[in-house]
């Protein structure tokens, strides 16, 4: 155990400090993890988890524990072992990862352990925010192509799919994979690559496929001063002295921005201006805001800076506006104050705490994500969102600032107390440029003395400085709205699923008639087959090519319906454009389909059992087979490109042709099965199929228990409910567009009438399909767990959720445009 601490700490530490180390992500935890299989009991592995925590802090955070240390003057070494006595605190995910992860496998296995601690670990960190709101996705930062997954995932996806990686490795080095041979190797290996080819792709895609950006670029100018220490350099040169020192650096760094570099704006860094401004404490501070002011106005250019903000509640760490002309613009105050240097709980907030910690704060949280404008000389009106250092750690803030219409992100940092430890600063610029990525905004970030930087919507950061260097930075970045990422539309919804999922799990483990005698619970054995009876007329003849060629095309046909429901989430201007889903939708889903169809079409053949021997007529040609020779009648584990049956042979190959069924006689067949009979010789035509072992057949063999509903009718669900969905909404058109239900007909004739509607219908036709399939993803998400979880539930579970798609889709659309409707 202290040896697999030791390496994953040791790999964490290399993880944290970026470069080719992010690499290390996708194995640092498998030592460990090979350590909490180990575990016999649920306290072991609480330990366990703990000693992960304090291993996983003391690599990749030890930096911290020493500034702190000196932030309080109570010495590095102390800050250090203060912060491992506090691991299970700062990293408490790693309590709950152990502890999830091992209830899970002993109740049902391995895999559903791995899915189960990883959801954990996200949920922890989205239900306790922690203390510097880390995560371990944002060490992916230093791969382009991967961190640009954060734009539909979020740290935290990434952070998911970094432990199912990790999960998968440890896998592959249990001695019972390895027992199996390399094959069997291969498999979870296969899945612990899975993620990181999943980011890369999309990365890949997204980074070519971004358009050029469009619009005149907005250049700034930001000051790192490299003035810090301000409490002591005010007691060594007095407080005006030392005032007077910052203020005339940063006009004289400003000036040479406006007039030799010509920028739109000046930004400088948090609390540069070390008392409220606005709101004077004496005739000085009054004489100082009017100095500025007059700074501002003679540069000609608006001026952004950290500064303070007061009301009758406190003070507020705050960035002032101040526009040329026109003065104090307003104020953003800083909604993530840092806990216990910035501000203390109230409940925690005393007399006594003050004493022993006479350094913490006491300012007052701003009231969340605020947008201003940047008003520039040449008439443009930007508006921007400010974030003050410990904001730009926090998603949802800069997810705020995007819904409010910002087009650019302001960072501003005082990151002096890294000083000794740049690691600190660095890997806090790395992840304020996760917002970028996130939102596609660009970003200007100054801090007092490093890291400063121009970062662009990928996250690459165009112009920087060194720590501890006083220097002008000068960058211009287009700026326009952005397209809605997924994960501005929806939040951080990782972390929501990952907590619904285990709320699932607990009711789940909860109920007594869904406990498992033993954790190698399977479904029951399927029946035998009878051939004769599974045989419908007419079946499609299929060789190994042709089986695959019509499977590609379906499934990329069922892809390409996911594509488009993705590309219509973050499209606006597709959303309106109805000819351009048509043409969409019949590119991706309509041709595929169709040359699907047409290539089971093309092999269709008859199907009949006669004198002994199976028949397949197609056209002139006929196919025979003996049933003396078939061992086996098996019905398709994975439907591609749906169901069918494969015939096994005496000599143990299968058939060289498989024969492909539709939905309804593939469910025939299913039911012509008998459980007494099995297969006692090749001339009755019987054969068993074997007992289903594993998620995949038990997630077919739900799909084939459950009879096909009249709702499914494709009569009933693409035409006729398209149609009445159509007709209301065609109608509150007419009436806005052209003041009556009849008014196109009246204006333009017949023709364009029916032309309108058969367009609006056709607009929902394509809803109700997509519609269908992210149902139909949902549903075959749920069985599968409780096909993972709970075999034997499975049928009951997919009858119970087709009931509900069936509800979603027949009321759920008609009430959603009924709301829709009445809001408008």
């Amino acid at each position: 155990m202290p040896a697999a601490i030791l390496a994953s700490a040791l790999m964490s530490a290399l993880y944290a400090r970026g470069g080719a180390g992010w690499l290390l992500g996708f194995v640092l935890l498998v030592p460990c993890l090979r350590a909490l299989d180990a575990s016999p009991t649920v306290t072991r592995a609480l330990l366990r988890g703990w000693a992960m925590a304090i291993g996983y802090t003391a690599g990749a955070f030890a930096w911290f524990g020493i500034a702190f240390g000196h932030y309080t003057q109570i010495g590095g070494a102390a800050g250090l072992a203060i912060l491992l006595l506090a691991a299970p605190l700062f990293q408490p995910q790693f309590l709950s990862f152990a502890v999830v992860r091992h209830l899970t496998r002993q109740r049902y296995g391995a895999a559903p352990g791995a899915l189960a601690g990883a959801a954990a670990w996200v949920a922890t960190e989205w239900l306790l925010p922690k203390f510097l709101g880390d995560t371990l996705g944002y060490g992916l930062y230093p791969s382009v192509a991967l961190r640009q997954g954060a734009a539909v995932v979020g740290t935290a996806g990434l952070t998911l799919l970094l432990l199912l990686a990790n999960e998968g490795v440890a896998a592959a080095l249990a001695p019972a994979w390895r027992a199996a041979g390399p094959r069997a190797i291969a498999r979870p290996l296969a899945m612990a690559a899975l993620a990181p080819l999943l980011l890369a792709g999309y990365g890949q895609f997204t980074l070519s496929a971004s358009p050029a950006p469009q619009g005149k670029p907005l250049r700034m100018g930001m000051i790192q001063s490299n003035i810090i220490d301000y409490e002591r350099q005010r007691q060594e040169k007095g407080t005006a002295a030392f005032v007077r020192e910052v203020l005339d650096t940063h006009y004289a760094m400003s000036y040479d921005a406006v007039e030799r570099q010509h920028v739109d704006a000046v930004v400088w860094s948090e609390t540069v201006y070390p008392t409220t401004f606005g709101h004077p404490k004496s005739a000085a501070g009054a004489e100082l805001d009017r100095e500025i002011v007059g700074i501002v106005n003679a540069a000609g250019v608006p001026f952004v800076f950290g500064t303070y903000d007061r009301d009758r509640a406190g003070e507020y760490n705050a960035a002032a506006f101040v526009q040329p002309g026109a003065g104090l613009l307003g104020f953003y105050r800083k909604t993530r104050l840092f806990p216990l240097t910035e501000y203390v709980p109230a409940w925690l907030d005393g007399p006594q705490l003050r004493r022993l910690l006479p350094w913490t704060g006491n300012w007052q949280p701003g009231n969340g994500a605020r947008v201003l404008p940047l008003r520039l000389a040449d008439g443009r009106e930007i508006p921007v969102q400010p974030l003050i250092c410990f904001d730009d750690m926090d998603t949802n803030l800069a997810i705020d600032g995007v819904r409010l219409g910002a087009q650019a992100i302001l960072t501003m940092s005082n990151d002096s107390w890294f000083t000794a430890d740049p690691l600190g600063a660095r890997l806090h610029q790395s992840a304020a440029a996760f917002r970028s990525i996130e939102t596609r905004l660009p970003q200007f970030r100054v801090t007092s003395n490093g890291y400063s930087g121009v970062i662009d919507a990928t996250g690459a950061i165009l112009a920087g400085t060194r720590m501890g260097e006083q220097t002008l930075v000068v960058g211009a970045l287009p700026v326009q709205t952005p397209a809605p990422t997924l994960i501005v539309r929806w939040g951080d919804w990782v972390g929501r699923v990952a907590a619904a999922a285990l709320v699932l799990l607990a009711v789940v483990a909860a109920f007594p008639a869904w406990r498992s005698a033993h954790t190698g619970e399977e479904a029951t054995a399927a029946p035998a087959i009878s051939l004769a009876a599974a045989l419908p007329a007419r079946v499609a003849v299929l060789s190994p090519a042709t089986r695959l060629l019509a499977g590609l095309l379906r499934a990329g046909a069922r892809g390409g319906l996911l594509w488009m429901c993705l590309v219509l989430l973050l499209n606006e201007a597709l959303r309106t454009n109805t000819l351009a889903q048509i043409r969409l939708f019949s590119m991706l889903f309509l041709l595929p389909e169709a040359a699907a169809w047409c290539v089971l079409t093309a092999c269709s053949a008859q199907a009949m059992v006669v004198n002994g021997k199976l028949a397949l007529t197609r056209g002139g040609r006929r196919r025979e087979l003996a049933l003396s020779e078939v061992a086996e009648v098996q019905l398709w584990r994975l439907p591609f490109p749906g169901p069918g049956l494969s015939l096994r042979l005496n000599t143990g190959r299968r058939w060289r042709y498989g024969l492909a069924l539709t939905n309804a006689d593939a469910r025939a067949a299913a039911r012509a099965a008998t459980a007494a009979q099995l297969a006692q010789s090749a001339k009755s035509a019987q054969a068993a199929e074997p007992s289903v072992r594993g998620v995949p057949q038990v997630y077919a063999q739900t799909s084939l228990a459950i009879g096909r509903s009249r709702l499914d009718h494709p009569l009933l669900k693409h035409i006729l409910l398209p149609f009445a969905l159509a007709l209301p909404a065609f109608h509150l058109y007419q009436h806005i567009a052209y003041g009556s239900a009849f008014g196109e007909y009246y204006s333009f004739g017949l023709k364009a009438y029916l032309s309108a509607f058969a367009l609006w219908w056709a607009a929902w036709a394509i809803g109700v399909v997509l519609t269908q399939t992210l149902l139909r993803m949902a549903i075959s998400m749920a069985t599968l767990l409780v096909a993972l979880l709970r075999p034997a539930r499975a049928i009951a579970m997919r009858r119970w959720l087709e009931r509900a798609g069936h509800v979603a889709l027949y009321l759920g659309m008609p009430g959603w445009l009924l709301l829709t409707i009445y809001r408008a």
